[in-house]
């Protein structure tokens, strides 16, 4: 098989990634290893930077209250749309702190609010704790944030919570109209003999264990809101998908464009090639992971102007 090309600075990074000694994620006990992830945020990702507003906000929830936080470049600005994000983690590790430098940039780019959703996590919140949860708190934010519509985003596990959503508010619609999904090397559905997942499953940040880790935490159960990649897109919102060249779940990813695409619905799809699955939060680590947000952000910028927003 022929070696894939690997980014310079990526390589270097899984270097020291795959040097490392001590147990991985999955075989230490959950608090640890979301421990894990908030400190490899503070050496793999970039700072916050400025922005004139973060502000945490408490949404009412399926099961009580839901955190969240909202990043906007301006401190003041008139109605208009506003981006949901679902952060990654299996379902099982992350937070609203794990993608906070990554959505102060979304706002940033975009000029627009982000909202991020810290959606109850397994395996204490199993499915279908989650979609529950992002669906209740995107349907608050078109009641009660002052918005014209909605731009649903998330990344892997996140990625899946922005498709199921999405199709979710397709088929009982919320009070603001979703114009949008940027679904970010997303989890569409279980594992099925992809080449990318028999490829890239060991070695690449992303490993089996892992995912298998995850999804028997998660407890999924097959249908729509887990596997949406294998029911019916049509009506979706347009869309942009991104998937990493070196990422397991980049099959999956480049699926689920196709579907849309055959859906007839709108669809940009990027593949940052030579790069791994959570580049989105490795901007130190992977400094050319910076260009991949931007080229993404850009085509929903571009996707956007294309529908008048």
């Amino acid at each position: 098989m022929t070696k894939p090309y690997v980014r310079p600075d990526v390589e270097a990074f899984l270097q020291y990634l795959n040097a490392q000694n001590g147990p991985k994620m999955h075989e230490v006990p959950v608090a640890d290893a979301r421990s894990m992830m908030m400190a490899m945020r503070h050496v793999a990702d970039a700072e916050t930077g400025p922005l004139a507003v973060i502000k945490d906000l408490e949404i009412p929830g399926p099961a009580g209250p839901i955190a969240a936080r909202l990043y906007d470049a301006r401190p003041e600005r008139a109605a208009g749309l506003v981006m949901v994000f679902y952060h990654g983690g299996g379902f099982v590790i992350g937070n609203i702190d794990s993608h906070e430098p990554y959505c102060a940039e979304a706002a940033r780019q975009l000029d627009i609010p982000v909202i991020s959703i810290d959606y109850r996590l397994a395996p204490e919140a199993p499915f279908p704790a989650a979609p529950d949860d992002c669906e209740a708190a995107t349907r608050w934010i078109a009641e009660n944030i002052p918005c014209t519509g909605l731009i649903l985003s998330g990344d892997s596990a996140g990625g899946n919570l922005t498709v199921v959503t999405a199709m979710a508010l397709r088929d009982a619609p919320a009070a603001k109209p979703v114009v949008a999904q940027y679904a970010i090397y997303p989890a569409v559905a279980e594992h099925e003999p992809w080449p990318s997942y028999a490829a890239f499953k060991q070695g690449y940040l992303l490993t089996e264990d892992s995912m298998d880790f995850f999804m028997s935490s998660y407890a999924g159960d097959g249908s729509w809101r887990v596997e949406p990649l294998h029911h019916d897109l049509s009506g979706m919102p347009p869309a942009v998908v991104i998937t990493a060249g070196l990422d397991p779940l980049r099959d999956q990813g480049r699926a689920y464009a196709g579907r849309l695409i055959e859906a007839g619905v709108q669809t940009t799809y990027l593949e940052a090639a030579g790069t791994i699955h959570g580049f989105i939060c490795l901007r130190k680590a992977i400094p050319s992971a910076l260009t991949d947000i931007t080229n993404g952000l850009n085509a929903l910028k571009t996707l956007l102007q294309s529908l008048g927003q």
